[in-house]
């Protein structure tokens, strides 16, 4: 599946070394419902890594200019430099199990000259359930929709 660009050239190039050095990650939240086709806006782009202290992603994030903040007592981890400013790195997401399970739950999706794991609509919607917080509950009509629209998509025709 491709999706249109909704990444600049810097952030593709970002998903691209991390691809090719092979880091265990994953687009989630919003970000990637818009990628799968719902229409939604968020400030930021939410990846699930599977290790933080893989030094893959080190190496990924030294070749595009960009650190790994560790975490303090008062602030999460987090990616920093021009070419990462719009990550944000999940640890966890409400109501879904661990990145190894969820990984199985992903699509991949065509981000410039990457090919990455995506988390799907309906776990993206699980989530947003369990979370349960507002913002959560004014989007859910907008993702469910949309994941209804996908899953007709992708069903066979009876002609």
């Amino acid at each position: 599946m491709a999706a249109p660009s909704i990444f600049t050239e810097k952030e593709q190039g970002f998903l691209r070394e991390l691809v090719r050095q092979r880091v265990e990650f994953m687009v989630v939240g919003l970000s990637a419902a818009a990628l799968q086709g719902a229409p939604a806006v968020t400030q930021d782009i939410d990846l699930w890594f599977k290790d933080l202290a893989d030094p893959r992603l080190k190496k990924a994030l030294d070749r595009v200019g960009g650190v790994y903040v560790a975490p303090t007592a008062s602030t999460p981890p987090m990616l920093a430099g021009r070419t990462v400013a719009l990550f944000d790195i999940v640890l966890t997401m409400d109501g879904l199990g661990a990145f190894d399970e969820e990984i199985t739950h992903t699509v991949e999706i065509s981000i410039g000259r990457a090919k990455v794991r995506v988390l799907s609509l309906e776990r993206i919607i699980a989530s947003k359930r369990a979370a349960n917080r507002e913002k959560d509950r004014l989007i859910l009509p907008v993702l469910e929709a949309a994941a209804a629209v996908h899953r007709d998509t992708r069903r066979p025709r009876r002609d």
